[in-house]
């Protein structure tokens, strides 16, 4: 059964999380073994079972602390009104994107873990591809985006952008979050933008 001993029992914890993590990115969940984990934790293994069950046990959680912490990142990503005005639809979606493109930067294993080799891994997509058309939508009410383009498709077109640039640009290092995320709003701007802006 899983337990804590205070703060080392956290910081023990923490270390089989972190170890794990790595290790599930790069070898998948099968190859990668109890032993491998706490090697890579320079933990003993009978400490693992101090805090897991089993391997699926700390893979669950990994899983489950990516997709609570992306919906966390999207929740959280509303720009403040500044001296009573609100930002642009514009600024905004590039302000969200940014914000889930620097948790997955800074967080590239669980990405990994989360994105593809979780079971639920469609499910945390359509989650995502859910909470970005609310907020088109929610801009389209407002006559800030094109009323006929329909948003159920264009969260779809962005969640798959986001997946497959992901692993091919951002986490390996050839653009930033902040570049990415301005990038990706040009490229869909003039067919969302009543009038065309620039971001």
């Amino acid at each position: 059964m899983a337990r804590e001993k205070g703060a080392k029992g956290k910081e023990s914890r923490l270390r089989l999380l972190h170890a794990a993590a790595k290790q599930f990115a790069t070898h998948g969940f099968y190859t990668t073994k109890v032993s491998s984990i706490v090697a890579e934790a320079k933990l003993s293994q009978p400490a693992f079972y101090l805090y897991f069950e089993s391997k699926d046990a700390v893979f669950e959680e990994l899983v489950e602390m990516f997709r609570s912490r992306l919906q966390a990142v999207i929740n959280d990503s509303q720009l403040p009104e500044q001296n009573g005005a609100k930002h642009s639809a514009l600024d905004q979606l590039c302000h969200t994107l940014q914000s889930m493109f620097e948790y997955f930067y800074s967080h590239p294993d669980l990405t990994r873990i989360g994105f593809y080799l979780s079971p639920d891994a469609n499910d945390i997509k359509l989650e995502l591809v859910q909470g970005i058309e609310k907020m088109l939508r929610h801009e389209q009410q407002n006559s800030n985006f094109a009323s006929d383009i329909p948003m159920n498709l264009v969260s779809e077109c962005l969640v798959g952008t986001i997946e497959r640039i992901v692993f091919t640009q951002l986490l390996p290092g050839q653009i930033t979050p902040e570049e990415l995320s301005v990038n990706i709003v040009r490229l869909y701007v003039s067919g969302l933008a009543r009038n065309q802006s620039k971001v």
